[in-house]
């Protein structure tokens, strides 16, 4: 793959970058910042949910992003910018993406919904994207999870999931069948974790309907062992976020799966029915507001190839009324119990603390993460997990809903987290409507930035010009080390500013160069 090269003063190292996208509400998120694993083998969670899901618009593609870094220290006249503000004109650019995917090969369409028009909230949520070493090979590959639309298809080819192969040379092959990947439906989100500990990470896609568990067999193949595992679900429930986690520390990882809302096709409204399925004075798709609330469901690993559901006896049924989207895992109070943090739609946040005794109690309010600093709850999507003020101690980030600000949650090292949305300089860019976001260091200065990826729901919103825009930019944060950050999206190069409805995002060093790179689907 031939990738843009750029020049500067300093160095400038070409970095390639995969933004996975989510269409509206899409959650996976890939973890810790969306590493790429989980399991024995990480230090610390790998998957946020960010949602970790990538959501598309039908017949969207993934696209994939070079980016080039200059990594020369700023001048002591170099000019400084307050936090909050845009990059200086007068400041040199830190980081350059580029749009990669045709020429390393992510050309499947990802299909989610009607492309123009969304008269149904199924329509919305998006797929997720996932990196991992499926293969064992010292390269990292790629996931995309994909949908499916409510009319029947021109094409007579069923969408399916894509599993991307790394061809150790900047450009990847569709190995989807060759995996037995083919499973077809409402996709949602992905999380990978070598639940078996056999030494190649599974991986489990959540769908609206029975979610699937794909066994790595080890020769480049999957099985899905859902129902034999136990962890297919009711096949009424709408799987969101997930994440593999070891929460009673026996050495095997379990499962956390969210569940967005009860939803019935047969049942649904159409735009503009219920006061609630009314926008500005626009009537649009119904949801989440006045449908049924889900339970969010916790595994526990039988050590034998099974789970079994421990929802009601770990006590997560006891945190009710919420509408689920991505899962982050966390040590929040540096106890060395894994906790669960679960960004919610329209309602308070979730932060589940692991009690060490198999048992969670939601502390969200108590702790100050259920809420902004307004004490409103808020329409949280993506999620991620990082110290972005290199005190030691793991912060949150929060994407929301357009009108909104993200959220900010500094980790106050008693147990507690303070609202620092505002004095970190991230109560901008409230037209958007966040998705997948990531902490990521793309200057490699040891101080974690952050990436958000932006898209609306509602694609009335340009026809009715109601203040945003239903294809939407991403945003870069750049961590200006002082506990603040500033916009460079403006001069991060044309992948960051160009618009689209993306959701997901996944992170990965899928060059094995020592730098990250991002996969963003659209």
């Amino acid at each position: 793959m031939k990738e843009d090269q750029f020049h500067a003063k300093g160095t400038c190292r070409s970095f390639s970058k995969i933004l996975a996208r989510s269409q509206a509400g899409a959650f996976l998120e890939v973890h810790s910042q969306n590493s790429t694993r989980v399991g024995p083998r990480c230090s610390r969670p790998c998957y946020d949910w960010k949602l970790m899901t990538l959501g598309a618009n039908y017949l969207r593609l993934l696209y994939f992003f070079g980016l080039c870094a200059w990594l020369s220290m700023p001048s002591a006249s170099a000019p400084r910018v307050s936090a909050g503000n845009s990059e200086s004109a007068s400041a040199k650019p830190i980081v350059h993406f580029t749009d990669m995917a045709q020429k390393a090969g992510l050309t499947a369409p990802v299909i989610f919904g009607g492309e123009t028009t969304k008269k149904y909230i199924i329509e919305t949520t998006g797929t997720g994207i996932a990196i991992f070493d499926y293969d064992n090979d010292g390269w990292p590959d790629i996931f995309v999870v994909n949908g499916t639309t409510l009319e029947p298809l021109a094409s007579k080819k069923i969408p399916t999931s894509h599993l991307y192969h790394n061809n150790h040379d900047g450009t990847f092959t569709d190995v989807t069948e060759k995996a037995g990947l083919t499973h077809t439906g409402w996709g949602q989100g992905a999380c990978v974790g070598d639940y078996d500990n056999d030494g190649f990470e599974d991986l489990y896609v959540t769908y609206y309907g029975k979610n699937v568990l794909y066994h790595n067999n080890g020769n480049g193949t999957f099985t899905d062992v859902s129902e034999k595992a136990h962890v297919a679900g009711s096949g009424k429930a709408w799987g969101t976020g997930c994440a593999f986690l070891d929460y009673d520390r026996d050495g095997k990882l379990d499962l956390m799966v969210a569940n967005y809302v009860d939803y019935d096709s047969a049942t649904s409204l159409a735009p503009g029915e219920r006061p609630s399925c009314m926008w500005k004075g626009v009537p649009v798709m119904c949801g989440p507001r006045g449908l049924p609330w889900a339970k969010n469901i916790l595994y526990h690993n039988l050590g034998n190839g099974t789970f079994e559901d421990v929802t009601k006896k770990a006590h997560i049924d006891e945190t009710n009324g919420h509408y689920s989207f991505s899962v982050s895992t966390l040590d929040y109070d540096d106890d060395g119990w894994p906790d669960i943090f679960v960004a919610c739609d329209s309602t308070a946040s979730i932060l589940y603390h692991n009690n060490h005794d198999g048992t969670f109690t939601d502390v969200a309010v108590v702790a100050g993460a259920a809420f902004n600093d307004d004490g409103r709850e808020q329409a949280g999507m993506g999620s991620t997990v990082g110290d972005y003020d290199g005190d030691g101690k793991p912060d949150i980030f929060k994407t929301n809903f357009s009108d909104d600000t993200s959220t900010l949650y500094r980790n106050n090292g008693d147990g507690t987290f303070d609202d620092k949305t505002f004095p970190a300089g991230l109560g901008l860019n409230t037209q958007y409507l966040g998705w997948g976001a990531t902490f990521i260091d793309v200057d490699n200065d040891g101080w974690p930035d952050l990436l958000l990826v932006n898209g609306h729901v509602y694609p009335e919103v340009d026809s009715q010009h109601l203040g945003s825009n239903f294809k939407e930019p991403k945003i870069l944060y750049h961590n200006n080390s002082n506990s603040t950050f500033t916009d460079i999206s403006a001069k991060a190069g044309p992948g960051i500013p160009g618009v689209s409805s993306a959701r997901g995002l996944a992170v990965g060093d899928l060059w094995n160069d020592g730098r990250t790179t991002d996969a963003v689907g659209e």
